[in-house]
């Protein structure tokens, strides 16, 4: 029996259970539609940076496939064409959890199962289901800690090795995927990218070992600091399904138990993969999270509209070295380390008070691994709007963290070269630097480097009193 198996967040072979399953039937019929937005329900659409990576995620699918078909959407019309041309009698894909892909989903299942054809669907992209963890007294969870303490206790199954078997390829099915125009070209504002990055399933595998292998020891602390290269880079490939979080949890519990003087640091980094299980689990039970305040009380916030800061803080010209630096990061590699991405959202939100949704929103257009669940549960719980949020009153000071963080300088100086020879004691704060320090070199605030957009001092009273807002919204609910 011929299967459609339709790819779509699960862009590999190995640990892809509608795959393995697919090919224990009989020959496969591999499948990728792209949608657009309005075809897909979208509101929340893929936009640049994660359709450059999904050109050479796709390409670098069909190469360890062999062939793979890409097809137009809208899906339903898509794999219905697919079904006659192929005769196929089943569908199997891999669940999303976004609610238009939920939607989505109950709807083809059901058209496709009243018309005969088994259509089966499967867990490949968490290590458990939104809906297996609930709370002592029902519901979902709203606290990370308790939610990742009861996702531990529960076991999850080894990774499924990379299955094989018969494709089949209907005559006339599908586009070249040079036809889709995913990539920029005027201008090609990812043209290094390939230097840095190495989309497909090989590239995760390789990223995964050599982060084990060279960067986990210390990861506990070192995993803060930008200047280092201690963090796994793994999120594009999460993100594109390359890589499971079952390949994370079993590769590094096998090497904590080769080397168990790390296993506080794999503990902390699988933490991490924990956050990514709690952000799916809130945009399950809490559809609306990317779009509205999870907690409606800071509905009441004032947030001020400025155009003018909000595009100089997208460019990195807010004065503020740390926050300039990460914003540069992001533009000139689709990426940005944690640590700098929380400094960054805090900056816009509690400095400049301007809406998490614009933060979320630029994120999203300018992150290799732009996710729906985590790029919206982070905007909040900074924010202090989401669940499980950093309390409103932690607002981070741009020269602090530099300092904490960046003690070197190596970081702000990579991606702020004008600034590269300020000793370090200015570097994070060249507008408190004395005159003769910035012509040695060769600074001119305002001119080679932006003074600082906001005072800081300011900024903190003037969010304070922003939440004061929030609180009395708060008390008139109470009541």
């Amino acid at each position: 029996m011929t299967t459609i198996v339709w790819f779509r967040q699960d862009l590999r072979l190995t640990d892809n259970p509608a795959l393995s399953e697919a090919f224990a039937d009989g020959p496969v019929l591999p499948l990728y539609i792209l949608e657009t937005p309005e075809q897909a329900g979208e509101t929340h659409p893929m936009t640049g940076a994660s359709r450059w990576w999904l050109h050479h995620s796709l390409k670098a699918l069909r190469r360890d496939l062999g062939c793979l078909i890409i097809m137009e959407g809208p899906a339903e019309a898509a794999l219905a064409r697919a079904v006659e041309q192929s005769g196929a009698r089943a569908i199997h894909w891999n669940r999303c959890y976004e609610p238009h892909a939920i939607a989505r989903d109950k709807r083809l299942k059901a058209k496709f199962s009243a018309e005969g054809l088994s259509v089966r669907s499967f867990n490949a992209s968490l290590l458990h289901e939104p809906w297996e963890l609930e709370t002592k007294t029902g519901g979902p969870f709203k606290v990370y800690s308790p939610f990742w303490r009861a996702a531990q206790l529960r076991p999850v199954p080894a990774p499924l090795p990379r299955p094989g078997g018969e494709l089949v390829l209907p005559d006339g099915l599908g586009r070249p995927l040079d036809e889709f125009a995913l990539t920029p070209s005027r201008p090609d504002w990812a043209a290094g990218w390939r230097d840095l990055w190495q989309p497909g399933e090989a590239g995760a595998v390789e990223r995964l070992a050599a982060f084990l292998d060279e960067n986990l020891k210390g990861y506990g602390e070192l995993r803060n600091r930008p200047d280092l290269p201690n963090v796994s880079r793994l999120s594009p490939h999460l993100r594109f399904g390359e890589i499971s979080p079952r390949q994370i949890l079993a590769a590094t519990r096998l090497h904590t138990d080769l080397h168990p003087e790390q296993a506080k640091d794999g503990d902390k980094f699988l933490s991490e993969i924990g956050w990514r299980e709690f952000a799916y689990h809130l945009l399950y039970h809490f559809p609306d999270l990317p779009a509205k305040n999870w907690k409606p009380t800071f509905d009441a916030y004032p947030w001020r509209e400025s155009a003018e800061d909000l595009a100089a803080w997208q460019k990195g010209m807010t004065g503020y070295p740390m926050v300039d630096a990460g914003m540069r990061e992001l533009w000139a590699t689709g990426y940005m380390h944690n640590r700098v991405r929380m400094l960054v959202a805090s900056f816009l939100i509690k400095h400049l008070r301007i809406d998490w949704r614009h933060g979320e929103a630029w994120f999203r257009d300018t992150l290799l691994d732009a996710d729906l669940a985590n790029n919206s549960a982070s905007w909040q719980w900074v924010a202090g709007s989401g669940a499980d949020a950093a309390p409103y009153f932690r607002i981070f000071a741009p020269v602090g963290q530099g300092q904490k963080f960046d003690p070197d300088g190596v970081y702000v100086r990579r991606w702020c070269p004008e600034l590269a020879r300020l000793p370090n004691e200015v570097l994070h704060a060249p507008f408190e630097a004395p005159d003769r320090m910035l012509k040695a070199a060769g600074v001119v605030l305002g001119k080679t480097y932006p003074r600082p957009i906001v005072d800081h001092a300011a900024a903190r009273a003037a969010a304070m009193a922003g939440y004061e807002a929030v609180k009395i919204a708060g008390g008139n609910a109470a009541e």
